[in-house]
Order: C-alpha cells, then sequence, then structure tokens
C-alpha cells in the first residue's frame, strides 16, 4: 500500500493572513494541524516514521481563500528550510539526473 500524505494550506477563520497547514495521513485517516512549516516538517517526519520513513507521496493543496502573498511566504520558508538542511548535510537534497 503507498502511504499518501495530503498537505492542504488553509486559512485560519476570520483571518486574512493567518494560516496553517492541515496534514492528513491518507492511509490512517490522521489529521494534524501545523501552524508553521517547522512544526510542518517535524509532524510529517513523525507520521512518516509510523510507515518505517517511507512516504510515497505528498499531494499539496490549497483552499481557495488562501491569498498570494501567503503562498509566497509558506514557498520562502520551505526554501530556507531547504537550504538549512542541505548546508547541515552538505549537500542537495534533490539530486539532478545526468543527462
Amino acid at each position: 500500500m503507498s502511504v499518501v500524505f495530503e498537505s492542504t494550506i488553509k486559512m485560519v477563520e476570520g483571518s486574512r493572513e493567518d494560516w496553517y497547514i492541515e496534514l492528513k495521513d491518507t492511509t490512517s485517516g490522521n489529521v494534524e494541524i501545523c501552524k508553521d512549516v517547522k512544526e510542518y516538517s517535524q509532524k510529517i517526519e513523525a507520521l512518516g516514521k509510523e510507515h518505517g520513513g517511507i512516504i510515497d507521496e505528498v499531494r499539496w493543496k490549497k483552499d481557495s481563500t488562501v491569498h498570494p502573498m501567503v503562498m509566497d511566504i509558506i514557498r520562502f520558508e520551505m526554501a530556507q528550510m531547504q537550504k538549512e538542511l542541505e548546508e547541515e548535510l552538505g549537500e542537495p537534497l534533490i539530486k539532478e539526473e545526468k543527462r
């Protein structure tokens, strides 16, 4: 069975700038709420451990109410986190295929 997680970016009700990520393990049905990218990283790692560290796919979605500025903030935070991890590991997380 494939391990698939769904990550949905949502706005906090009544707010125009506060957001969260709803992380769902489609195998078990468990849902986690992540208030920022760092918490998301920690929770997806913990959920992945429940499946032996194997995650086959992460499907990203966003609610229609999510402002493009919020998407830019999330992309920036994820890029920063990737950069920090790559510096810590001393190699890129995503290896380019040789042609």
